[in-house]
């Protein structure tokens, strides 16, 4: 893969973490983290590499498309690689659309406040830079740790929002969880 040019993407900084653009030293962790049974519980089947490749691949060209996207999450302190965090427009065929936001660490990030924090810096980013009006959040219904970083970083829930994934198998990953977060004023 190529390196893409970074005089046109964002670098989102907060205390701790740095949201920046994908590097190919990032494929390896990230495809140990989509292949960890745990990461993927609420997203579905572990990925191979070449997906998870190819899903790298995705997130440079949505950035190159749109100017924003999934930014690799790094720790500021140590420079290593943790994960993903960021914006991307609702999939198709949703009973809703809009700008979701979402994150995903792996196993050893959990637990410090990194998922909270990235996601804070990504709102401020979606409101003040992107100007949305609003910010979505989906997963599933059983998905209770980041429904506890959706409530934490503002956002609510109208269990009339609540549907089932057409994309999802029956089962557990079918039912989902809507969240929502407006601009406030003046953002």
């Amino acid at each position: 893969m190529t390196e893409p040019r970074a005089d046109h993407h964002p670098t989102l900084t907060t205390e701790r973490l740095a949201l920046r653009l994908w590097r190919d030293s990032d494929l390896g962790p990230w495809a140990a983290m989509n292949a960890d049974p745990a990461v993927r519980e609420h997203l579905g089947d572990v990925l191979t590499r070449e997906q998870s490749d190819a899903s790298v691949s995705r997130f440079r060209a949505d950035f190159d498309r749109r100017g924003y996207g999934w930014w690799a999450v790094e720790v500021c302190a140590t420079g290593e690689f943790i994960g993903f965090a960021g914006l991307d427009e609702v999939d198709a065929g949703l009973p809703f659309t809009g700008v979701e936001i979402g994150w995903r660490l792996a196993r050893p990030a959990w637990g410090h406040g990194y998922a909270t924090e990235a996601a804070r810096a990504v709102l401020a980013f979606g409101f003040g830079t992107l100007g949305l009006p609003e910010i979505l959040a989906v997963t599933t219904a059983t998905n209770h740790r980041s429904q506890a970083v959706m409530r934490r970083i503002g956002m609510t829930r109208d269990p009339a929002d609540d549907f089932d994934d057409p994309t999802a198998p029956e089962g557990p990953l079918r039912p989902n969880v809507l969240y929502r977060i407006a601009a406030g004023p003046g953002e």
